[in-house]
C-alpha cells in the first residue's frame, strides 16, 4: 500500500479567508460566531446566530468573491462551489503542485463534496416556478444545484483528469471525502488528489429545520461568541456555520522526488454506523468508538500513542458526553493511556461553529497544523466542568491554546443517520 501524505492547505472558515488568517485567529481564540446579517429573512426562527465567512478583500482576510472568480464563473457557481474553487486555488498554491503535463494532468483528481449544497437555488427556483412557471427556471438551476459541481469545476480550471467525485455524507462529508481520496491515492487511481468539503447554507429555511430539530443553540441571542460551548456544562445546540476545507494528498515519493512540504501524514481512516437513530447519538458513543478503533487499526499504531483528539463536539448534550465516552474507552487501559487527564482532546467549534458538510475538512486541516506546529488549538468557552455523572475529566484545552510536542493526533466527524468517520493523521 503506497503511502499518502498531504502537502497543501486551503480554507475558508468565520475565521477569514484563508489557512494562515483562520489558524492565527483560532490560536487568537477569536470566535466568528456572530448575529444573523439579515434578520429580516429569518422571522420567529429561535436561533439568531451564525458563523459566516467574514466579508471583505482578501488583503485583509475576507471574502469578496470577485477577487478570486470571473462573472462567468460566478454566474455558473452556487456559493459552496465558490467556496470550494477558492480553497482549492490556495491549495494547490501551497503546494506547489502545478500539473500541466497530460500525465501529470491524468495522475491528478479532484473529491469535494458537500451536506446540503445549494439550499438557496432550491429555495428560489421553487417560488419562481410556483409563481411564473417554467420559463422562471433557469437553465443553470441543475448545475448549480448538483454537489459534485464543485469537484466538476476545479477539474475543469485545472485540467485534472483524474478521479472526479463528490462525497454527501451530512456533517461526515469532509472527512470522508479526504479519507476516500486518500485510499484513491494508496490504491493508485491517483498520485494526487485534491479533497474536501464546502458547506453554505445559513438560510432560513435550513435554520428552521435545525430548530424545529432542537438542535440549535438558542439561549445566547444576545452574546452569540458564547454560544458554541463544546464539553461545557451549559452546552444546549450548535450554532450554524459556513466554509470549506481543502487539502492537496499525495503519494510520499511523487512529493518527495519534487522536494514538496509534508504537513503531515495520512496513517488510518475508520468509518462506521451507529445503526441507531436519524439524529440522536448513541449515549454509549460506540459508533465513534469503532470509527477511532479502525484508523488506528489501519494505520498500526497504539492508543497510547495518540497525542491530541480533535474532537466532533458539536455543543449539544449527547453529542459531546457520547464522544467523550467513545474517546475515553478507546485510549485509556492496557494499550492506552494511564488518566483520563493525559487524553488531550479539543474541538474548534466553539470558535468556528458547525460547518456541516465542511466541517471535518475544515477540522482535518486544524488537526493537521497542530501536528505540524505543536500546538493544541483551544475549546473556546468551555468554562464549567460538566456533571459529574458525565465524566468529563480529560484535558479539554480550555479557553487557551496548548503548546504539545504531539507526533499522531485523530480527528473525529459524525453525521445525521449515524454516519462516522474518523481520520488518524501522523508526522514524517
Amino acid at each position: 500500500m503506497r503511502r499518502v501524505v498531504v502537502t497543501g492547505l486551503g480554507a475558508l472558515t468565520p475565521l477569514g479567508v484563508g489557512v494562515r488568517q483562520s489558524w492565527t485567529q483560532l490560536l487568537n481564540k477569536k470566535c466568528g460566531v456572530v448575529a444573523l446579517r439579515d434578520k429580516a429573512r429569518f422571522p420567529s426562527i429561535p436561533s439568531q446566530i451564525a458563523a459566516y465567512v467574514p466579508l471583505g478583500s482578501k488583503a485583509n482576510g475576507g471574502w469578496d468573491p470577485q477577487e478570486w472568480l470571473s462573472s462567468s464563473e460566478l454566474r455558473k457557481m452556487a456559493d459552496f462551489a465558490q467556496f470550494a474553487m477558492a480553497a482549492s486555488d490556495e491549495a494547490l498554491t501551497d503546494s506547489g503542485w502545478e500539473p500541466k503535463s497530460q500525465e501529470d494532468c491524468e495522475a491528478t483528481g479532484v473529491y469535494i463534496g458537500s451536506g446540503i449544497g445549494s439550499l438557496e437555488d432550491v429555495y428560489s427556483t421553487s417560488l419562481a416556478f410556483a409563481k411564473s412557471g417554467y420559463r422562471k427556471v433557469s437553465p443553470l438551476f441543475v448545475p448549480r444545484l448538483l454537489i459534485n459541481l464543485a469537484a466538476g469545476h476545479v477539474s475543469m480550471k485545472y485540467g485534472l483528469k483524474g478521479p472526479n467525485h463528490a462525497a454527501t455524507t451530512a456533517c461526515t462529508t469532509g472527512a470522508h471525502a479526504i479519507g476516500d481520496a486518500a485510499r484513491m491515492v494508496a490504491f493508485g487511481d491517483a498520485d494526487v488528489m485534491v479533497a474536501g468539503g464546502a458547506e453554505s447554507c445559513i438560510h432560513p429555511l435550513a435554520m428552521a429545520g435545525f430548530a424545529r430539530a432542537r438542535s440549535l443553540a438558542t439561549d445566547w441571542n444576545e452574546a452569540p461568541n458564547l454560544a458554541s460551548r463544546p464539553f461545557d456544562r451549559d452546552r444546549a445546540g450548535f450554532v450554524i456555520g459556513e466554509g470549506t476545507g481543502v487539502v492537496v494528498l499525495e503519494e510520499l515519493e511523487h512529493a518527495k522526488r519534487r522536494n514538496a512540504r509534508i504537513y503531515a501524514e495520512v496513517k488510518g481512516y475508520g468509518v462506521s454506523s451507529d445503526a441507531y437513530h436519524m439524529t440522536a447519538p448513541r449515549e454509549d458513543g460506540e459508533g465513534p468508538y469503532l470509527a477511532m478503533k479502525r484508523a488506528l487499526r489501519n494505520s498500526g499504531i497504539k492508543p497510547k500513542e495518540v497525542g491530541y483528539v480533535n474532537a466532533h463536539a458539536t455543543s449539544t448534550v449527547l453529542g459531546d458526553a457520547a464522544e467523550n465516552r467513545a474517546v475515553k474507552n478507546l485510549l485509556l487501559g492496557e494499550e492506552g493511556h494511564d488518566r483520563p487527564e493525559d487524553i488531550n482532546i479539543s474541538s474548534v467549534k466553539g470558535a468556528i461553529g458547525h460547518l456541516l458538510g465542511a466541517a471535518g475538512a475544515v477540522e482535518a486541516i486544524f488537526t493537521i497544523l497542530a501536528l505540524y506546529h505543536g500546538t493544541l488549538p483551544p475549546t473556546l468557552n468551555q468554562d464549567n466542568p460538566a456533571d459529574p455523572l458525565e465524566q468529563f475529566n480529560c484535558n479539554y484545552v480550555p479557553n487557551e491554546p496548548q503548546r504539545k510536542d504531539i507526533s499522531v493526533a485523530i480527528t473525529n466527524s459524525f453525521g445525521f443517520g449515524g454516519t462516522n468517520a474518523s481520520l488518524c493523521f501522523a508526522r514524517v
